[in-house]
């Protein structure tokens, strides 16, 4: 039974009408975790009315080092974010790196997420697709913002886009906004990955690192620039997460810094 009321997205269309967030931790480092963020987010969620999504990786596949910690598990994520949705209400994403994953994720979780090196794998898209379920691609560090509209042929219109910053010689990455602009003309949701755009990639002597400080500044920015959501990755102690923590905020952060956002938003739309 749901704990707190939920404020679903109309799925009729594959766009949204309020600016919506995608927040939790990198990966899925236990049950107890996940589910004492969750009920941060749907009390936020509630208080604010406004849509929530909770996401978790139970597998990160691409870690710099092969010692690097890369979840729990297929089967072990999954029935945690299905605790997390039973307890909580909140839709659920997380990421996916083959096509029977696929398949089974769908099963579990809302939105399929595409990483963002493996934004360009047809065989991958196609399986999301065929799901039914929306699917959330990290427009790939290496693409320019125009060729997204090749993989949104692969992942038809129950799709959405998120920058995540574009690399910029080693271990550096950049936000171009004006990309942004572009992403938004293809008429699909366009979401704004804040952490992961901080990120320092392999700057942190066999993993990645980042600097959080600069996240909530330049989501400020993305949202003035006409985006439809916003990515943060979040953790009670970025410090000692497991995964991402030099570039994740921490909760209380985010809890502050939502209504600042909904507010902006609100703003920003009202100039026309």
């Amino acid at each position: 039974m749901n704990k707190f009321p939920h404020f679903p997205f109309t799925y009729s269309t594959p766009g949204v009408t309020n600016l919506f967030f995608i927040a939790g931790p990198c990966v899925i480092e236990s049950e107890k975790l996940c589910l004492h963020i969750a009920e941060k987010l749907a009390r936020l969620a509630s208080r604010h009315s406004v849509n929530i999504i909770f996401k978790a990786s139970y597998d990160k596949a691409n870690r710099t080092s092969i010692s690097s910690f890369r979840g729990v598990g297929k089967i072990k994520g999954l029935k945690i974010l299905e605790k997390v949705k039973t307890h909580y209400g909140l839709k659920l994403l997380t990421d996916i790196h083959s096509p029977q994953d696929a398949k089974d994720a769908a099963e579990v979780v809302d939105i399929l997420q595409i990483p963002a090196l493996l934004c360009r794998q047809t065989d991958l898209l196609l399986s999301a697709r065929k799901t039914g379920k929306f699917i959330n691609v990290k427009k790939g560090q290496f693409m320019a913002p125009d060729d997204m509209r090749y993989v949104l042929e692969k992942t038809g219109n129950k799709t959405w886009i998120t920058e995540r910053g574009t690399f910029f010689g080693y271990n550096r990455l950049v936000v171009d906004f004006a990309g942004i602009t572009i992403l938004k003309s293809f008429g699909f949701p366009v979401i704004f990955d804040a952490t992961h755009s901080v990120q320092i990639p392999g700057g942190g002597n066999g993993c990645s690192s980042g600097n959080r400080r600069l996240a909530i500044p330049l989501a400020r920015s993305a949202v003035s620039v006409g985006v439809d959501g916003l990515f943060f990755e979040i953790h009670p102690n970025p410090d000692s997460a497991l995964c991402d923590g030099p570039n994740s905020i921490s909760v209380s952060d985010f809890e502050k810094s939502v209504p600042q956002f909904i507010e902006l938003y609100s703003n920003i739309r009202s100039w026309g």
